[in-house]
């Protein structure tokens, strides 16, 4: 009775999981399709040579499948007095930043460093500095901060970086 019991809930088990694998013991319907030819010419192992297969498209965030300029609904003039460095700003700190809600335009930083929001700056350390608006974000000051994909790439940052940036009060 128990070597049935086993491959009777190996059954079961894999019947539950939805259609998610394919049944080993189902014949094919057609042939598979064979790749078709782009005329790149194969290396030692069949596949093709690198440099002749399309470059990657470009990285897709959203639920839309939407870019990250698509998303970035900020003008060229409202860059560039972001990027403007004002001058006699009080640092409050250092903080590592994520990248934050990329529907909510406009260049902020959501940080524990601040108790009420306020107009300051951020700057990484290769020294590119941007004006934010800096939002409070419940948690201690070593905690996170959430930055805008508008501010992300004004600093000229990777979406999916994890700068250290230095956090100042204008």
């Amino acid at each position: 009775m128990r070597p049935i019991l086993i491959p009777l809930a190996l059954t079961l088990s894999l019947a539950a999981c939805g259609g998610q694998f394919p049944n080993p013991f189902k014949k094919p319907d057609a042939p598979a399709e064979a790749a078709p030819d782009t005329g790149a010419p194969l290396d030692a192992i069949g596949t093709t040579d690198v440099a002749a297969t399309p470059a990657p498209r470009p990285v897709e965030i959203g639920s839309e499948g939407q870019s990250a300029a698509s998303l970035d609904t900020t003008t060229a003039a409202e860059k560039a007095q972001a990027t403007a460095a004002p001058a006699g700003a009080a640092t409050l700190g250092t903080t590592v930043a994520s990248l934050g809600d990329v529907t909510q335009p406009g260049f902020w930083l959501r940080t524990p460093l601040v108790d009420a929001e306020v107009e300051g700056t951020i700057e990484t350390e290769g020294g590119a500095v941007v004006a934010v608006t800096l939002i409070p974000l419940d948690g201690p000051p070593t905690a996170g901060s959430q930055i805008s994909l508008s501010a992300m790439r004004a600093l000229d940052l990777g979406l999916t970086d994890l700068p250290t940036l230095t956090v100042a009060r204008s």
